[in-house]
C-alpha cells in the first residue's frame, strides 16, 4: 500500500497535552510537510499570472500557555505577513484537513469585499456541493455551501460588513480518514483543483 502524504499521527498532534510537547510534535511532524506544500502551492498560485504568491508557515510564536488547536501554511502575494490580505490556507485540525480562501478580521477592506461578493453571490452557490463556508477561522465547524443557500451566504456577508470580528472562509474540508487515504500526488491534485475552483472568488475579493 502506498504511503499517504498525511498520517493519523499528524492529526493526533492536536491531541497532545501541553504547549511544549505539542509544539515539538508540530515542528517535527507537520511543519516539514507545510514547507513542502508551501513550495509547491506557491509556485502553482504564482503560475496563474496574477502575481507572485509567498508561503507563510504558521509558527505560533506568540503562544505561551495554550497549545494550538490547528495549524496551517498560508499563501499571499506578500513576503511579510498575510493576515491583512485575502489569502489561501492549507492546514489541519485534529478532525480534518482544510483547503480554504480566507478573509480574516485583520483585513481592512472587509466592507468592500462583502459588497463585491454580495453582487456575485451566485459564484459561491455554484461551487461543487462539497464546499463549505464559515464566518470564523478560529472554529473548526463550517456550513455546507449548498445547505446554507443564498440566504445563509447573504447573512454571512452582512455580518462581514457590520461585525468587527466577522470573517469569510470558503473552501473544502476533508475528514482525517479521507485525507490519510490520499497519496502525495492525489493530495496535491486535490489542493490545486480546489484552488482552481476558488480563484474566481479570490479575483472578486481583491476587486480584479
Amino acid at each position: 500500500m502506498t504511503q499517504g502524504f498525511w498520517t493519523t499521527d499528524d492529526f493526533n498532534v492536536f491531541s497532545i497535552e501541553g504547549l511544549e510537547h505539542r509544539m515539538q510534535a508540530l515542528q517535527t511532524k507537520i511543519q516539514p510537510k507545510f514547507e513542502v506544500i508551501g513550495e509547491q502551492i506557491s509556485t502553482y498560485l504564482s503560475s496563474r499570472g496574477t502575481g507572485e504568491f509567498y508561503p507563510h508557515v504558521a509558527r505560533h510564536a506568540r503562544r505561551t500557555v495554550n497549545p494550538p488547536n490547528d495549524s496551517w501554511v498560508a499563501f499571499a502575494p506578500a513576503k511579510r505577513g498575510y493576515k491583512a490580505l485575502p489569502h489561501f490556507q492549507i492546514g489541519l485540525w485534529k478532525t480534518h484537513l482544510f483547503i480554504i480562501l480566507a478573509v480574516i478580521y485583520e483585513n481592512p477592506d472587509k466592507k468592500g469585499i462583502a459588497e463585491r461578493l454580495s453582487k456575485n453571490a451566485s459564484m459561491i452557490t455554484s461551487l461543487p456541493d462539497d464546499f463549505v463556508i464559515s464566518g470564523d477561522h478560529m472554529k473548526p465547524e463550517a456550513f455546507n455551501v449548498e445547505e446554507i443557500g443564498m440566504k445563509g451566504i447573504e447573512n454571512l456577508l452582512d455580518r462581514l460588513q457590520t461585525v468587527k470580528k466577522a470573517e469569510f472562509i470558503i473552501g473544502r474540508h476533508l475528514s482525517r480518514n479521507t485525507a490519510t487515504e490520499l497519496s502525495q500526488e492525489e493530495f496535491f491534485d486535490l489542493a490545486e483543483e480546489t484552488i482552481d475552483q476558488l480563484f474566481p472568488i479570490y479575483d472578486i475579493v481583491i476587486g480584479k
